[in-house]
């Protein structure tokens, strides 16, 4: 059996719009970015599994506000960026780090994509990426720690995994990230055809996730810097030309802080 066979990936809700990704085999399970400990335990205990690791992508709260008290009375490790104050971890990471996971028989590489925070990382294996909020569904995080042109970086870093890589991120506002992307690229056809595929998915009040990159290349304007369209209307953001796939970055982040 192949190893994207093995893992059943559930999502948990939390907050308002969170995910903390279950990574389920067989009784046991890791949690990903688990900001609060009360679903998780609630999940647990309804599913009767073993807790065997958590993995977190970056510091903010809630990502890893939850993973105290689910360490509690629990001998597990807890891996996360190295470079991030996360009081919590017990297995630092960076970039080129793997991160097994021996009850599943997989690992996964640990990949630098700072930009939304100083250190953030991703874990990418069996096909699937966990990349907390640096790329969501048709959309990035914000810049808080980092820089744009970091954070551009980072998602090329992204884009260039296999198209069919399931993509795992942090939160559910893929409707809010159409509604920005089709103001940006208005005449993109696969984009207003994911409009319509993703808005019955959230009527049905299901995730959105996981995406794939090959969708999010294609829709995605802030992986289609280089596109002229997308140049096209950063220009007409900032009221003069701008080419460079960074810059078109910078001006589409800074329009949607305020979209």
């Amino acid at each position: 059996m192949s190893e994207q066979h093995r893992i059943q990936v559930h999502p948990i809700p939390a907050f308002k719009d969170n995910y903390i990704w279950a990574l389920r085999s067989g009784s046991r399970v890791a949690i990903v970015d688990p900001g609060d400990a009360r679903p998780v335990l609630d999940y647990l205990a309804r599913e009767a599994l073993e807790l065997v690791a958590i993995l977190a992508t970056h510091h903010h709260a809630d990502h890893v506000g939850g993973v105290a008290d689910l360490k509690r009375g629990r001998d597990i490790p807890v891996y996360g960026p190295k470079n991030e104050p996360i009081s919590t971890l017990t297995r630092p990471v960076a970039s080129g780090d793997r991160v097994a996971i021996p009850e599943f028989g997989v690992a996964f590489e640990v990949l630098d994509i700072p930009g939304h925070t100083r250190a953030h990382i991703a874990y990418y294996g069996s096909k699937m990426v966990f990349c907390g909020d640096t790329l969501f569904a048709c959309g990035c995080g914000r810049v808080f720690e980092g820089t744009p042109p970091q954070l551009h970086a980072s998602l090329a870093k992204l884009a260039a995994l296999p198209e069919d890589t399931l993509v795992y991120c942090g939160h559910e506002y893929t409707l809010a990230n159409i509604r920005f992307a089709r103001a940006v690229e208005p005449g993109n056809v696969a984009l207003a055809g994911r409009e319509r595929t993703d808005t019955t998915t959230r009527e049905k009040n299901h995730p959105t996730l996981p995406t794939t990159i090959g969708l999010e290349k294609a829709t995605n304007p802030f992986l289609r810097c280089a596109q002229p369209e997308v140049a096209q209307a950063a220009a007409r953001r900032r009221g003069t030309d701008v080419t460079d796939p960074v810059e078109v970055f910078t001006a589409i982040r800074e329009w949607k802080n305020t979209f």
